[in-house]
């Protein structure tokens, strides 16, 4: 037996926990390749043109796996993690809408609704009652299975926390990979070197192909990165408590977080924001950041992608920002010196 799990949305986040998940009920894991342009393409196409790309290309990624053979879909439907907070209404019917415009895989999809009050996904197995019911797993098998998985993912969770990005810190974990084969971003700066604040949900930041392969192009122009999961949750949570409103949205909070804890923490040289055109949450996210720029005397850019982004026009603008950054930071050194 077969479970997809397509590589997008929130792949980049929860991998470890379904992968040791289902493998701890001896079920085989298959995973969609990287998005590339064929999975891109299937995923317009079968999507509503307002729709946002990280949408699309989920679409494509759950036609891929179809073409895989996989015997399952895993599509779980996130409503909350967080007291009092939800997730992007498309997350929560994103089941129905592939439901929908897929009739014939209806009846392979596993759909767990994930509410829970904490980040961690240590869920009480009710929540995967589904997965009991429709691969024949029993109670016991489920509770076990959750345990370990949460094991992993917390884990996983230590290392981002660490400085780890999250493809590494997903191969540390699941031991694909050992923490010395592996570069830290929080490691100590050298004189001059810069670091920037990059903001953007991990599946628009660690798709390659949404994101432009954004964070490697900064990393050959040795930039350090420090992006929202490297940040412990307990001051995300202290940066929102004086603020006078915040987001509806989970993750666009965390991110909301992240932007103020980066423009307080006096080693970030500037922010960028990475966004999918037509986030209604990052439009509002993205702009009071902006507007704050000013006041907290850091630079910030964002960088807005689609699926006709280009990538040479990206790495012109990213160039040119680090550039103005370095120059800021030698001539701040001179004065002080």
């Amino acid at each position: 037996m077969k479970v997809g799990i397509p590589r997008a949305l929130l792949y980049h986040y929860y991998y470890p926990f379904w992968k040791t998940y289902f493998e701890e009920l001896g079920i085989e894991v298959v995973v969609s390749p990287p998005t590339n342009k064929i999975v891109m393409d299937l995923g317009v196409k079968a999507s509503v043109p307002e729709i946002c790309v990280p949408i699309k290309v989920y679409l494509g990624h759950v036609l891929q796996l179809v073409n895989m053979g996989a015997d399952w879909i895993f599509v779980p439907r996130f409503v909350s993690i967080q007291k009092g907070q939800f997730f992007c209404p498309k997350f929560m019917g994103l089941p129905d809408m592939i439901r929908h415009s897929f009739p014939h895989i209806a009846s392979r999809l596993l759909i767990p609704a994930i509410e829970s009050t904490t980040d961690d996904l240590a869920t009480s197995p009710k929540q995967y009652r589904e997965i009991e019911e429709k691969l024949g797993v029993t109670n016991a098998a489920n509770k076990k299975a959750l345990k370990k998985a949460e094991m992993v993912w917390l884990d996983f969770r230590r290392l981002s926390l660490k400085g780890y990005e999250v493809p590494d810190a997903m191969a540390i974990a699941l031991g694909t990979k050992k923490p010395q084969e592996v570069a830290v971003s929080n490691t100590e700066l050298q004189k001059d070197e810069i670091t920037l604040g990059v903001l953007g949900y991990v599946y628009n930041l660690y798709d390659s192909m949404i994101s432009l392969d954004v964070l490697s192009k900064l990393r050959e122009m040795n930039v350090k990165v420090k992006t929202f999961e490297m940040i412990p949750e307990r001051m995300l949570k202290e940066r929102l408590i004086g603020m006078p409103k915040t987001m509806f949205w989970t993750f666009s909070d965390k991110l909301f977080a992240a932007g103020y804890h980066f423009y307080n923490e006096e080693n970030i040289d500037g922010l960028i924001h990475v966004t999918a055109f037509g986030c209604g949450p990052d439009s509002m996210l993205g702009k009071l950041l902006e507007l704050d720029s000013v006041k907290y005397q850091k630079p910030f850019m964002t960088v807005r992608i689609d699926e006709h982004s280009g990538e040479n026009h990206l790495q012109t603008r990213i160039e040119a920002y680090v550039d103005m950054l370095r120059r800021k930071k030698q001539l701040n050194t001179q004065r002080g010196a």
